[in-house]
């Protein structure tokens, strides 16, 4: 029974995934005061680090975590392509400053939740998490396509009547495939580490770097310039510290309840906080976003529902066959 709801892990999500909400104002307000999207996430992402940094290296288990990390690395326990997780999460922010002023927040997140959901189909498939490999079954696929149609109808209010344009969509959609992968192969790191902070720290090393390149080679190209820091209001430098806390908690859950499962937990949090700040500082309530929230938290309860089928049970059943021949 622990095994299958993992009860702390999957309120552990639900909170952080909630916090996104305030992650999405706090980067948008910036991106707004700097007149620049992909210089707003390089900053967003660079706070991050610091405080990733300063935490690992505050702590003497960290630091063996960091130890750990290189000599996995080094070992080949974890391979090359478990370690790029950084650049899953900067292409997100990168897809979310192009993509946005086109397609609208709505938009965006509908193709974002689409493509993250049906990836960690695959990703559970093909056990690229520390969870194992879980079948595409019947009930897992409902979850997923109702954690999309959560999504769909918490914005529905949100989406314009104008021609969808692809290829900001696709973007989109392919950022929440990246989604699901970055958290599958922060999971490998964190369980190679035993420190989910050591992976937010290294996530955060390789998207800071894949988005100052960007940044440099956006203001080479002379697309624009490095704006000056806005003074204030401090909260819109929030993005980054809600990121670390996101992403550690991310690597320690997905080991416990797989690829799929977080997300729609992130998904459930999320919503769920937006509707949270819409009553608080806007004080209105939303009643498709309070549908969403429902459908979102159905979508859980749901793939809660799928058993994943233990190992002994297949190779026990295998044996048995065998026998019978």
């Amino acid at each position: 029974m622990q095994a299958r709801y993992a009860l702390g892990p999957s309120l552990a999500a639900v909170v952080v995934g909630s916090l996104t909400a305030i992650q999405s104002r706090a980067n948008g307000s910036l991106s707004d005061l700097l007149n620049n999207g992909l210089q707003a996430a390089t900053i967003s992402f660079s706070v991050g680090l610091i405080l990733a940094s300063v935490l690992v290296v505050i702590s003497s288990s960290r630091r063996g975590g960091v130890g750990r990390f290189f000599h996995a690395v080094r070992c080949g326990d974890l391979k090359p392509w478990m370690i790029i997780g950084g650049f899953f999460g900067a292409f997100f922010v990168f897809s979310q400053s192009v993509s946005v002023p086109v397609t609208g927040v709505a938009l965006f997140a509908v193709a974002l939740v689409s493509g993250q959901s049906a990836s960690a189909l695959i990703v559970d498939k093909f056990g690229l998490g520390p969870h194992g490999r879980q079948s595409v079954t019947g009930l897992r696929v409902v979850s997923a396509l109702v954690g999309v149609s959560a999504v769909i109808v918490a914005v529905s209010g949100r989406l314009g009547s104008a021609d969808v344009p692809i290829v900001p969509v696709t973007i989109s959609f392919l950022a929440g495939v990246g989604v699901s992968v970055q958290q599958a192969i922060n999971g490998r790191v964190t369980a190679a580490t035993s420190e989910p902070l050591v992976a937010a720290w290294w996530n955060f090393v390789v998207g800071a770097l894949t988005l100052a390149v960007l940044l440099s080679v956006y203001v080479a190209l002379g697309q624009g310039q490095v704006a000056a820091l806005p003074s204030g209001p401090l909260w819109v430098y929030l993005g980054g510290v809600v990121g670390v806390v996101f992403i550690a908690t991310a690597s320690w859950v997905v080991g416990k309840v797989g690829v799929l499962r977080l997300s729609l937990l992130a998904i459930a949090g999320q919503l769920l906080g937006s509707l949270i700040l819409d009553i608080a500082v806007a004080h209105t309530i939303d009643l498709p976003l309070i549908c969403g929230v429902l459908l979102a938290f159905a979508a859980v309860v749901i793939n809660a529902s799928a058993r994943k089928t233990p190992k002994s049970v297949l190779t026990s059943s295998s044996q048995a066959d065998t026998a019978n021949r």
